[in-house]
C-alpha cells in the first residue's frame, strides 16, 4: 500500500469522525475542517516531528491551529497519532466534557489555545523566534483561514516574522474562498495573495491542499528556504467529500440535520468503502 493510500484512508476516516463529532454535538465547524483534512493529515501522520508520549517534549515541532475552530480535523488526527483514545471524540462539545469546540491546551499534543482569528499567526511567530533564540531546530506549523487572513493582526505577524527572518516558520492558508458570510473575493479581496505575501518578505508556494505529493513537496521545499518563512497557499474545497456541503458557505459553522447527517455519511463510508476496496 502507498503512503498516499494510507493518507487517503486516514483523512477518509477522519471526515466521517468529524462529521459524527459535529453531529453529535448539534455545534461545529465542518466546512473548513473537511476542506483542511488532507492538510492536517499529512502533517501529523507524517512532516511532524512529534511523540505522543511525550507531547510537551521541548525538541518537538509545534504546530498551531489558527482557524481554531476546525478541530473536527485536529482532534480526530490526534486520536490516530496516539495522544489520547478515539473514544474521547464522542466528548466533544459535550458541558460534562473537557474538548471544547475551539483547540485548546489541556488536550493533549495541542500547542496553542486558539479561536480568535488573527491570534493563532502570531502565536506561531513567537513559537519560532523563541526556537531561534533557543537555538532549537524544531518547525512550526500555521493553519489558517483565508477568511482569517483579513484581520489586521495577521498581517503585522506577517511582518514581524520577515523582520526576524524565521525561516522555521511555515503557514498554511487554507484557500477554500469561503468563510461565514460568503465569498472572500467578496466581503474582503485578498488577492493578489502570493505577490502581497512575498512583498511582506515571505517565500509563497501554491499547492492543490488535497493532493499528497504536492503538499510534500511544498513542506520539503518550505524546510529549505533560508531567511524568510514560507507559506503554502493551499487551493481547496469547503465541505470536501460531501456533496451538499462543497462550495457551499452555509455550511461553516452549522451541524447536519439527521436527514443530511445521514446522506453525508452514506457518501463518506462509500469513499471509505472505495480506498479499502483498492
Amino acid at each position: 500500500m502507498s503512503n498516499n493510500h494510507q493518507l487517503a484512508l486516514t483523512a477518509a476516516r477522519g471526515r466521517l469522525l468529524g462529521m459524527e463529532m459535529v453531529y453529535r454535538a448539534a455545534s461545529g465547524h465542518i466546512g473548513g475542517s473537511l476542506s483542511a483534512m488532507e492538510i492536517v493529515t499529512l502533517l501529523y501522520q507524517e512532516v511532524l516531528r512529534i511523540d505522543p508520549a511525550n507531547p510537551a517534549d521541548p525538541a518537538r515541532d509545534r504546530f498551531v491551529l489558527s482557524k481554531g475552530h476546525c478541530t473536527p480535523a485536529l482532534y480526530p488526527n490526534l486520536a490516530f497519532r496516539g495522544f489520547f483514545p478515539e473514544e474521547e471524540l464522542k466528548m466533544f462539545r459535550r458541558i460534562d466534557g473537557t474538548m471544547s469546540g475551539h483547540a485548546e491546551m489541556h488536550i493533549p499534543g495541542v500547542d496553542m489555545s486558539t479561536g480568535s482569528l488573527g491570534q493563532g499567526i502570531s502565536a506561531a511567530v513567537g513559537m519560532a523566534l523563541a526556537g531561534k533564540m533557543d537555538c532549537r531546530d524544531y518547525r512550526v506549523y500555521a493553519l489558517m483561514g483565508d477568511g482569517e487572513i483579513e484581520e489586521g493582526q495577521v498581517w503585522e505577524a506577517f511582518m514581524s516574522a520577515a523582520k526576524y527572518k524565521l525561516d522555521n516558520l511555515c503557514a498554511i492558508i487554507d484557500v477554500n474562498g469561503l468563510q461565514i458570510d460568503g465569498c472572500t473575493a467578496d466581503i474582503m479581496p485578498t488577492d493578489p495573495l502570493d505577490d502581497k505575501l512575498a512583498a511582506f518578505g515571505w517565500h509563497p508556494i501554491w499547492v492543490d491542499g488535497h493532493d499528497y505529493d504536492d503538499l510534500r513537496a511544498a513542506f520539503a521545499q518550505a524546510a529549505q528556504v533560508k531567511g524568510k518563512p514560507t507559506v503554502l497557499l493551499a487551493r481547496t474545497i469547503k465541505g470536501k467529500g460531501v456533496s451538499f456541503m462543497e462550495n457551499v458557505a452555509g455550511w461553516h459553522g452549522k451541524a447536519p440535520n439527521t436527514e443530511q447527517y445521514e446522506q453525508a455519511m452514506a457518501e463518506l463510508r462509500a469513499e471509505l468503502a472505495r480506498l479499502e476496496g483498492n
